[in-house]
C-alpha cells in the first residue's frame, strides 16, 4: 500500500500536461522572434549608416587637395 501510494505521489510530479508544452512553447517562439526582429532592425540601421558614411568619404574625396611636394624648400637643397 505504501509503494502505490508513493508511486501515485510521485507520477504527478512527473506527468508534463500537453498544454505545459505549448506554453513554453510560445514563450520560446515569442523570445526568439524579438531577438530577431531587433536584429533585423539593427541592421537596416547600420547599413543606413555606412551608406551615409561612404557618401561622406565619397564627397571628402573630391574635395581633397593634390600633393605637394614638401622637399622644395631650402633646407633639402632643392631651390634651383
Amino acid at each position: 500500500m505504501l509503494i502505490k501510494q508513493t508511486i501515485n505521489f510521485l507520477s504527478r510530479f512527473a506527468v508534463i500536461e500537453q498544454s505545459d508544452i505549448v506554453t513554453v512553447l510560445i514563450v520560446v517562439v515569442i523570445f526568439f522572434s524579438i531577438l530577431l526582429i531587433l536584429g533585423v532592425r539593427k541592421s537596416f540601421k547600420l547599413k543606413k549608416e555606412n551608406d551615409r558614411l561612404d557618401k561622406i568619404s565619397e564627397e571628402l574625396a573630391k574635395q581633397k587637395e593634390e600633393y605637394k611636394d614638401f622637399t622644395d624648400g631650402h633646407m633639402y637643397g632643392g631651390n634651383n
